[in-house]
């Protein structure tokens, strides 16, 4: 689904929640599920255990000019159910886009994985207007699921 200012896919996924989650909140993993080619590694960071939380990842790509890092702020935390983070070049505030992942058990070793990229809270609009949201396309998205799916099974 797709609309103004956000983009969620969905795919269910053999695997129960807990185990889905388990990959989903170890930031070392993360460069393993980005479907987008962006996400290099993490940056010595902790699992994820609530809102609040920071972590920071290596990054690269064409629209900031190469390699850089960015600060993750946890913004929905519910274990095997939600975990969500505002991201941000790395020292700044959060500018407003969002990841959401929402997973939702269907039976003890199914889950609906919901993958959401939102970035309806971006006021400012020099960089609304520089960094062309959507900057990941659905395909990215879709493959994010894929490489979750393989994680949980390999």
């Amino acid at each position: 689904m797709t609309t103004d200012t956000s983009i969620s896919v969905q795919r269910t996924i053999d695997a129960s929640s807990q185990a889905l989650f388990d990959v989903l909140s170890n930031p070392e993993r993360h460069a393993e599920l980005d479907g987008s080619g962006f996400v290099l590694s993490d940056e010595r960071s902790d699992r994820i255990t609530g809102t609040g939380q920071v972590f920071r990842m290596n990054m690269s790509g064409p629209h900031m000019g190469g390699d850089y890092q960015t600060d993750n702020t946890v913004t929905g935390y519910d274990k095997n159910h939600l975990l969500a983070w505002q991201t941000a070049p790395a020292g700044t505030e959060p500018p407003g886009w969002e990841w959401v992942w929402e997973l939702t058990p269907e039976g003890s070793e199914a889950t609906a994985v919901t993958l959401t990229y939102d970035w309806g809270k971006v006021t400012d609009r020099a960089l609304l207007a520089q960094i062309g949201f959507p900057l990941v396309p659905v395909s990215a998205l879709e493959d994010s699921l894929g490489n979750l799916a393989s994680a949980v099974s390999g």
